[in-house]
């Protein structure tokens, strides 16, 4: 079975948000839904109302509770909306009886932002990571395509059929999933390999948040013409050049693939082959939206998906992105003072992008590898 079977087709639908509020997240106050509503229009669906669960349990059998599934129900009617898109992961058990309640189509953070790295994914390589995130996910929610046939009623006839043809689509995805798992460790050889052909140069790499900046400032380090657009994962793919670090000093340059909160763990199981360019780099240029209402979250969400590929404790250097939109001198200023060591640039401007190659010279000399391996010339770009 193809994940193009299952695949959401948000492109104008009709969307209804919905979200639960958690201690830690009350001071966000309006914003919480903010990201959501960003992956949505990324996705292309049209958001019409929002619906946020400020108190009670999470519901066992519907996430939501009775009251928000009925404000849910409202909503959607006026609005004549048919998908829900949930902030959270549901069990596949929660997503079914959610959409039989309310007659939707119900899509969970998960989901969307599967959908939308399937959009957006234009290499092989990366078709490979999205399509086994996909397989993994899909896996645990075949039961409910076949629970029609239980609703038959038992007895001959009706049981058996269900359940070998079930068996037999969980066999072939499983098969599919162990087949893109020997494409992708293909492609993790093939990358060690012209890793090892990098040993004389620095290596430095862009991470951060998505949206924040990174594919805009790579081109305007390396004048590269990387795809730049005003939406979340607009690039997935890993794009390495030469990067002038001094007047005889060079790196090579990655841009990689942006972070997210709650960004599901077998994605980044998937992309764990292109994400080993940062476990290995020198230098990581740690590029953080100055204008984001909520730095610190961007900020942490970024060092969560480091550590866990194991590149939280590689160097790393802050660099605060688009100051020219910055509305005020005075938040600048603060800015400066809450993170001292960082870097404040516009890559549109080209504001600050001396002091950045400055800095990042500094960081690498500071870490003792500048004397053995600095690399002059045009190291191999890939």
């Amino acid at each position: 079975m193809s994940p193009t079977s299952w695949r959401s087709h948000l492109h104008r639908e009709r969307a209804i948000l919905a979200g639960r509020e958690t201690r830690t997240r009350r001071a966000e106050n309006g914003q919480f839904l903010t990201e959501l509503r960003l992956l949505a229009e990324t996705a292309g669906a049209q958001v019409r109302g929002e619906v946020l669960q400020r108190r009670g349990p999470i519901r066992a059998s519907t996430f939501l509770s009775k009251g928000k599934i009925e404000e849910v129900r409202v909503l959607s009617g006026e609005e004549q909306a048919t998908l829900l898109l949930l902030d959270d992961d549901l069990s596949p058990a929660q997503s079914r009886n959610l959409g039989e309640q309310l007659n939707m189509k119900v899509v969970d953070r998960t989901g969307l932002i599967l959908d939308i790295f399937s959009r957006r994914a234009r290499t092989r390589e990366a078709r490979i990571q999205v399509e086994l995130a996909q397989l993994e996910y899909l896996l645990p929610r075949l039961t409910r395509m076949w629970e029609h046939l239980s609703r038959l009623g038992g007895g001959i006839g009706t049981r058996g059929p269900g359940e070998t043809q079930l068996e037999v689509d969980r066999r072939r995805i499983r098969e599919k999933i162990a087949k893109l798992k020997r494409d992708l460790e293909r492609v993790v050889k093939e990358r060690r390999v012209q890793r090892r052909g990098r040993r004389g140069c620095f290596k430095v790499s862009l991470v951060g948040y998505t949206n924040a900046g990174k594919s805009t400032l790579f081109n305007t380090l390396t004048r590269a013409s990387v795809y730049v657009e005003d939406q979340l994962f607009a690039t997935l793919d890993p794009t390495t050049r030469v990067f002038s670090i001094g007047r005889d000093t060079r790196a090579l340059l990655t841009d990689t693939v942006g972070f997210i909160r709650k960004l599901p763990s077998h994605l980044v199981i998937s992309f764990r082959a292109t994400l080993e360019e940062v476990t290995e780099a020198d230098l990581l240029l740690h590029v953080v939206d100055a204008t984001e209402p909520d730095i610190d979250a961007h900020i942490q969400a970024v060092e969560a998906v480091l550590d866990s590929i194991g590149a939280l404790g590689r160097p790393r250097l802050s660099v605060f992105n688009k100051i020219d939109a910055v509305p005020d001198e005075v938040s600048i200023l603060g800015l400066r003072a809450g993170y001292p060591g960082a870097v404040f640039v516009s890559a549109l401007t080209r504001e600050g992008i001396p002091e950045l190659r400055a800095a990042a010279l500094r960081h690498l000399v500071q870490n003792g590898t500048h004397e053995e391996r600095t690399a002059r010339g045009g190291p191999t770009e890939s």
